[in-house]
């Protein structure tokens, strides 16, 4: 739960600091509409991430479409969850049912698919109203665009995904329906190539996938024909488009979870959603007159296609890689919530001195304090008077009683008389009034109140002064000294009173009156009460006084049992915290998590002791900010957990050190342990360098080539950031001589970060690894019968 709790509250914090329209940061616009065509039941999982790639990066990606053509059984799990809506309500991803394979055979669902669609109208004429409503619902954003003239169409599909045998068709209505809106339609083609979740179907997977790209390369062909009737109107009445000759999609990405240098990505399928929204950007986007990149080699479709068709002039296939450099705004938030529960629990723990007497006094432990209840405890001893109106057993002479003991002689007058009147209006009572105090009560009312005042006695401080130890100014060991001196008085004070009753009346000194026996026993009887009577009162009081303690020795007990749990919560949230930030560093890139704990704990306990210079020691406790620590601690480590939370965000996130560019962020993290490591301290232009070769080899090429030779290879590289910075100036200067790419920026006011693009084109399918690795398994399966394409053969394009 504090988990999720700490990792929610980084990740909000993140996603304020992506907006950073309060800091300067400006997101880019695309120029003309544009629209996701997601193909296949297996590309799901694709259309979250694009579609919110594309709301972190562009202003008005509002009015981005996105269409998903799923199998009929998949479609209205696609209206469910995929669908998002703008203030006027319309749907923003559709779905679009093609046959279902539910059941299919895998030896030809491909075909079967394929015949399906072709025999059954059904289909077309769906395909069709769906088409033309979100065409009609891309019209509603037209004040979002700088022109409706064209409209990018961009189609993303798994290579294995067996409703691909469909594409064509797909592509070409969705063209000539949009071409009616629209003067332009340009279509690109993003195939992923997932080798990952290939697992135990690799054969098969891989021989569907051969299949695509066997047809992709006939769709590619500049020769490429295609003429069905695929308009269909509301009367059910046929329309026929053509295409061609030309290859279908004016560029075709063919992306992988297996970078050129054969290692899986870290990121999985991730970073080629990234690699769709900013090449879409790329091509689409609106170029402010102010743009500072102008100059600075700007996109070129034309220049890029013509420089990936190589020699012969066949087409040639691209690929992309993608690089990111950010301040780790979810780490950053982790530690900085980390490092300030440690320095509020370091101040619960510190405290202020108190000495035993203070201690004592504050818990009402102290000497005076243990005589004032003990006071309070006993009925007057005044009362004692009133015993020698008890009514004497006959009424003997002072001869019988002077040679009997005083015991003898109160039992001889009184019986169990006196002894029933003390218990019952002494003993009973002051029992009574023992049993009604409850300190543990009281303490609770009075150290919430101090946890918040200042100087401040905390649960740390409780636990320590509570413990059972005879050292270390423990209040508990000094109350049992106590009991301990008050059981050994109360055993000298029974053994006197045993001693007295012991003792002959003869011999007791109280008035006699010759020839007046009556008044003689009168005041032998005043005499019993106030000497052995006042002895059993003082026994009394130190029996009261010990009784109190044992309940304040209970209390305490329990008060240390109670301040140890807290104590152990809070060290139980903070090793929490801790692994949620280490585990949340650790997913970091080297350069970008580096010193992310040493710098922002040093920022945390500035940004704290200045907060405290202008409100006053022990602010952070006030009621304003953390309160009662105990109190939240009673709602669970979660309410703890939240309330500092809210600190975080409101009074030390919010602080000047946090408003930093992302490079001054960078190099000052890095300098960090310079000063007490007497490190050597890392310049700007070697963090520079760091940064620049970390996006270059995060950026490596989503795909797999074999014996690709440089000649072939035409790259295009692009910064997506504010090339007015220190770091993207160095990084146009970074062999700017000798580069043999092609250099650009899309310029955006950003202080967060900085992104990379690397474009790469010119290879052939026959290049790709995957094909040539797949060609095997293709061919034993087309062998065994498997009907993997919807065409016939002769169709196809030879085998390379």
């Amino acid at each position: 739960m504090i988990k999720t709790l700490a990792l929610s509250y980084g990740e909000q914090y993140a996603v304020q600091e992506e907006a950073q329209r309060s800091k300067g940061d400006g997101r880019s616009s695309i120029h003309y509409p544009a629209l996701f065509l997601f193909v296949g039941d297996k590309v799901a999982p694709a259309i979250g991430p694009v579609l919110d790639s594309c709301e972190r990066k562009w202003d008005n990606a509002g009015g981005v479409m996105a269409l998903h053509a799923v199998s009929g059984t998949k479609s209205e799990d696609t209206d469910r969850s995929k669908r998002g809506s703008d203030a006027g309500g319309k749907d923003r991803v559709l779905a679009m049912a093609l046959p279902d394979m539910a059941g299919s055979d895998p030896r030809t669902v491909r075909h079967e698919l394929y015949r399906k669609f072709h025999e059954d109208t059904r289909y077309l004429a769906e395909m069709n109203k769906v088409i033309r409503r979100l065409s009609n619902s891309i019209a509603d954003y037209g004040r979002l665009y700088s022109s409706f003239d064209v409209i990018h169409l961009s189609i993303i599909t798994r290579v294995d995904d067996p409703l691909n045998v469909l594409l064509p068709e797909i592509t070409l209505l969705a063209r000539a329906i949009l071409s009616q809106s629209f003067k332009s339609v340009q279509t690109d083609l993003y195939a992923l190539i997932n080798e990952r979740e290939q697992g135990d179907n690799f054969g098969y997977s891989s021989s569907v996938g051969l299949a695509f790209l066997r047809e992709l390369d006939r769709m590619q062909a500049t020769d490429y024909t295609f003429n069905a009737p695929l308009l269909v109107t509301e009367d059910g009445l046929s329309i026929p488009v053509s295409h061609g000759p030309s290859a279908l999609f004016d560029l075709v990405y063919l992306l992988s979870d297996k970078n050129e240098r054969g290692m899986m990505s870290a990121h999985g399928m991730d970073d080629n959603y990234e690699i769709i929204s900013h090449i879409s950007l790329l091509k689409n986007r609106v170029r402010p007159t102010s743009d500072q990149a102008t100059g600075h080699g700007g996109y070129n479709n034309m220049t890029f296609k013509s420089g990936i068709r190589g020699s012969t002039g066949r087409q040639g296939y691209a690929s992309a890689g993608f690089s990111g450099v950010r301040r780790p705004n979810v780490q950053i938030a982790l530690a900085v919530l980390y490092h300030a529960f440690r320095r509020l629990a370091a101040d619960m723990r510190e405290g202020s001195p108190w000495t035993m007497r203070e201690r004592q006094s504050l818990l009402g432990l102290d000497p005076d304090s243990l005589r004032e209840h003990r006071a309070q405890l006993v009925p007057e001893k005044d009362g004692l008077s009133e015993m020698t109106g008890l009514m004497s057993h006959g009424r003997p002479s002072y001869n019988e009683l002077k040679q009997l003991s005083l015991r003898e002689a109160e039992q001889q007058l009184f019986d169990d008389g006196g002894e029933a009147y003390f218990r019952n209006n002494f003993v009973a009572e002051s029992n009574r009034r023992v049993e009604g105090i409850h300190p543990l009560r009281g303490w609770r009312t009075l150290l919430t109140a101090q946890e918040t005042a200042t100087p401040a006695v905390t649960f740390y401080q409780l636990a320590d002064w509570t413990a059972d130890r005879d050292e270390g100014g423990s209040v508990l060991h000094a109350l049992r000294q106590h009991m301990t001196g008050l059981r050994s008085a109360l055993v000298s004070a029974q053994d006197e009173l045993e001693d007295l009753y012991a003792e002959s009346v003869e011999r007791q000194p109280f008035q006699r009156v010759p020839l007046f026996d009556k008044r003689t026993v009168r005041n032998f009887i005043h005499y019993l009460f106030s000497a052995v009577y006042g002895k059993k009162y003082e026994l009394l009081c130190m029996e009261s006084e010990l009784a109190l303690c044992s309940r304040l020795e209970s209390a305490l007990e329990q008060l240390h049992v109670e301040c140890v749990a807290r104590v152990k919560a809070m060290e139980t949230l903070e090793e929490e915290l801790r692994i949620t930030v280490m585990d949340s560093i650790g997913r970091t890139n080297e350069t970008t998590g580096q010193n992310v704990m040493e710098y922002y704990r040093v920022v945390t306990e500035e940004v704290m002791k200045e907060i405290e210079t202008r409100r006053g020691p022990g602010i952070f406790f006030s009621d304003k900010y953390m309160g009662s620590v105990s109190k939240l601690l009673e709602q669970g480590k979660e309410a703890v957990a939240e309330r500092l939370i809210g600190i975080c965000q409101r009074e030390i996130l919010t602080a000047d050190p946090f408003a930093l560019s992302f490079e001054e962020e960078l190099l000052r993290r890095a300098n960090v342990a310079a000063a007490y490591e007497n490190r050597q301290v890392l310049s700007k232009e070697e963090l520079f360098k760091r940064l620049y070769h970390n996006l270059e080899d995060s950026a490596t090429i989503n795909v797999r080539l074999f014996e690709y030779t440089q000649e072939h290879r035409h790259e295009e590289k692009y910064f997506f950031g504010d090339s007015a910075s220190e770091f993207l100036r160095y990084a146009f200067g970074v062999d700017e001589t000798t580069r043999i790419y092609r250099l650009g920026f899309v310029h955006e006011q950003r202080r967060s970060g900085v992104e990379k693009l690397n474009l790469m084109g010119g290879f052939h399918l026959e290049d790709l690894l995957y094909y040539r690795n797949g060609k095997v398994y293709y061919e034993t399966y087309a062998q065994n019968g498997y009907q993997l394409h919807g065409v016939s053969e002769e169709q196809l394009p030879e085998m390379r």
